[in-house]
């Protein structure tokens, strides 16, 4: 069983059957399936995303400067972390929003070793913001905050993706699924899996990822105790 782990979330995971938006019923499942491996005295990191509120891409497209886009994506990540908060206390699990954005009166303020304090003292941990500049992925922030803590492993749940393919699945029926790949092959192939930027950071300091489907029930418990499921990325010596 992983010790401490990242998970990574998409802000699609929210939305439920909606278009866009939180929807309370699927934020509060998600919150109960993480109690399952929270009460396994699994250390756990959330890095939430935003595409259920806002995409910077989208933005730039209707002819928004990029950052000023990206940074909304930004702040549409840290109303999803208190979303996921407010889940989480319901269940009775404390849980502490941070942030790479200054927004004292919701979230602490990211830092490394306040982060490490919570986890001694038995707190989910929720990282909203990405990673504080525009340009950047909440996949970047999930490799980074998984580097610095050193986290065992960032386990990338997808919404209803089972793992990572050759090519598109949702495009060509003959799509072969990986049970793993390297880090190195990930990015020679330029699988859509993460950004080439977030693959590059895990490559360099070695750290594995578990894609996985997190629409079925139970997922998120077998990849924190290490079933087959899924596609793990791995470090190639």
């Amino acid at each position: 069983m992983y010790r401490r782990v990242i998970l990574k979330l998409s802000g699609e995971a929210l939305k439920g059957n909606g278009t866009y938006g939180i929807h309370p019923l699927t934020v509060k499942g998600i919150a109960t399936e993480i109690k399952e491996i929270y009460e396994l005295g699994v250390e756990i990191g959330i890095v939430i995303g935003a595409g259920n509120l806002w995409r910077g891409k989208m933005g730039e497209e209707l002819g928004m400067d990029r950052a000023q886009a990206d940074y909304m994506g930004m702040l549409g990540t840290v109303m999803n972390g208190l979303a996921l908060q407010d889940a989480f206390e319901q269940i009775n699990i404390p849980t502490r929003v941070m942030t790479v954005l200054p927004v004292s009166a919701v979230a602490e303020p990211y830092i490394r070793r306040r982060a490490l304090r919570h986890f001694e003292k038995g707190r989910v941990l929720v990282f909203s913001g990405g990673t504080g500049s525009p340009f950047f992925s909440t996949d970047t922030a999930a490799a980074l905050r998984a580097a610095e803590l050193n986290s065992d492993i960032i386990l990338m749940a997808k919404n209803g993706v089972e793992g990572v393919y050759d090519k598109d699945p949702k495009k060509y029926q003959d799509a072969k699924m990986f049970n793993e790949i390297t880090h190195s092959e990930l990015l020679k192939r330029n699988l859509q899996v993460m950004d080439q930027t977030a693959a590059s950071i895990c490559r360099e300091n070695k750290l594995n990822i578990l894609v996985f489907n997190m629409n079925k029930p139970g997922n998120i418990k077998r990849a924190v105790m290490q079933e087959m499921i899924g596609t793990l990325v791995k470090w190639e010596e």
